[in-house]
């Protein structure tokens, strides 16, 4: 049997839609899987309408091949704790990690993750790009056979050793910034001067991964996975892919003033992180020119990803590999006053996700059933028939493939004791004060009016009875530990 498996975005991916046994697995060629990473976008990709007219024909291209799932969500609003939740398939409240800085690996030394375990199971693993959290000491060395690291479009300002050991820093250019705003750490937008799309840092990483599908021998199944830092901040992009999106044409995300009148405090807070960059954008009257900035990121990566597909199936590989395609979470652009990821509201927590196979009979359907990230693990395990691991969260998504349905809601974590819950109508929040945030999605998809007090108990105790009650404490942090990137090893520091 062949297999073709897409998850996007946010995830995409998974084996037939028809019921396909084990052995019949197992009889035939163990699939090959092409696991594809973008970061920092939320759902304005074609397929899931949210924006008018974006350019995603790649992306819509992989929807049309298979199931895409319009209610997918990030297990963690933040690059860290979702990618090492995704690739090790637990729930952050399980492990701990909660932020961007707890490194995985000294604390958890017998975890095994998604490329890990097709390691440890025949095949040949390679990646590039940003798969883990793209700084040093989160993507170590014995989870690859071969990993090319990532160039990043602005090595100036990656100085800091410990987060870049392997970045040769570079002066900072005249022009820096582009958008000729007040600067801070990888706020900025634009096309860098003279600089050809072919020598942007995620060109090199689909390059590099195209040499691989071309050049593969087919030995082995082989694991790959490409991880595009794009539409991560800074938005440096080819002129090209800024003028797919006139300044003229640029429709602003749609905003409540008071928006914020009906939230709780710690919900405030997570709005309020990084408003300073909001304010200044607002203040210099840049709001298109930022969203125009973000869509051709978006733009630029789907072009990446064609390339990538194109190369798979001309290398004819296409018939036996699953691909995988997926967001690590969402993106604020104004929306409740913010202008990052961090936080549990829909636009922060939905993303991307397809899966497709060359047979699949339910190509091009859409999937609203909830589903959370943190399944991909068991997904791609009964894909492709590898021995199950004990303490998986999630569940396996192939079921879904066959037009079935599930009520139990996804669920997201940001930072410790704050969960969010989505089902097919409504997203509840609870903070870890107890304090509650309830939307209901058929009269209010922008989230602006929390009903949680309005009398909906009944409601409010069916989501309860799903937040988590063990919830474990944050895992100890990089200032806790001697990392020494050459070992790739670390030592705990003595108290």
């Amino acid at each position: 049997m062949r297999y073709l498996l897409i998850v996007f975005a946010g995830i995409c991916c998974l084996y037939g839609c028809r019921t396909v046994s084990k052995e019949q697995i197992s009889s035939a060629k163990k699939p090959n899987v092409l696991f594809i990473a973008v970061d920092d976008m939320n759902d304005w990709v074609g397929f899931l309408d949210g924006y008018p007219n974006v350019k995603t024909p790649n992306f819509d291209k992989l929807a049309s091949m298979g199931v895409s799932f319009s209610n997918a969500h990030t297990p963690s609003p933040l690059c860290g704790p979702s990618r090492a939740s995704i690739l090790s398939g637990k729930y952050p409240h399980k492990t701990g990690i909660y932020g961007n800085g707890q490194w995985w690996r000294p604390n958890y030394p017998d975890m095994v993750t998604i490329p890990m375990h097709f390691k440890n199971n025949g095949y040949h693993v390679a990646g590039a790009g940003k798969i883990f959290h793209h700084t040093a000491g989160f993507n170590p060395p014995d989870q690859w056979h071969e990993f090319r690291r990532m160039d990043y479009d602005d090595p100036w300002d990656r100085e800091s050793r410990q987060n870049y050991p392997w970045t040769e820093v570079a002066q900072k250019p005249d022009w820096h910034p582009l958008h000729g705003l007040p600067f801070s750490h990888e706020f900025d937008w634009g096309v860098i001067p003279g600089k050809k799309e072919e020598d942007y840092g995620d060109s090199k990483t689909i390059k590099w991964c195209s040499e691989f599908l071309e050049n593969y021998d087919d030995s082995k199944p082989f694991f790959l996975a490409a991880g595009l830092f794009h539409p991560h901040m800074p938005w440096y992009v080819p002129q090209k892919y800024l003028g797919m999106y006139p300044i003229d044409e640029i429709v602003l995300p749609e905003v409540l003033e008071t928006d914020l009148d009906d939230i709780p405090e710690v919900g405030q807070k997570f709005a309020a992180a990084h408003r300073n960059h909001l304010n200044i954008i607002r203040k210099a009257d840049k709001m298109k020119e930022a969203i125009q900035a973000y869509l051709a990121s978006i733009s630029y990566a789907d072009a990446q990803i064609g390339k990538l597909i194109n190369t798979l199936e001309e290398s004819g590989k296409a018939k036996n590999t699953i691909i995988v395609l997926w967001s690590d979470h969402g993106w604020h652009l104004g929306e409740k006053d913010h202008f990052y990821k961090g936080t549990l509201w829909e636009r922060s927590t939905r993303v991307p996700f397809v899966i497709a196979t060359p047979d699949m009979k339910n190509a091009a359907k859409t999937c609203s059933s909830p589903v959370s990230l943190v399944s991909i693990f068991k997904t791609l395990n009964e894909l492709c028939d590898l021995p199950e691991l004990q303490e998986l969260d999630g569940s396996s998504l192939v079921p879904l493939l066959a037009d079935t349905k599930t009520k139990i809601p996804a669920l997201i974590c940001y930072q410790k004791g704050n969960f969010a819950l989505q089902d097919e109508r409504f997203h509840y929040i609870q903070y870890h004060d107890g304090t509650e945030e309830l939307y209901d999605h058929s009269t209010d998809k922008n989230e602006w009016y929390n009903i949680a007090n309005s009398g909906n108990k009944d409601l409010l105790n069916k989501f309860r009875n799903h937040i988590p009650k063990d919830i474990s404490d944050d895992i100890p942090g990089k200032s806790d530990f001697e990392f020494d990137y050459q070992m790739y090893s670390w030592t705990r520091k003595s108290n």
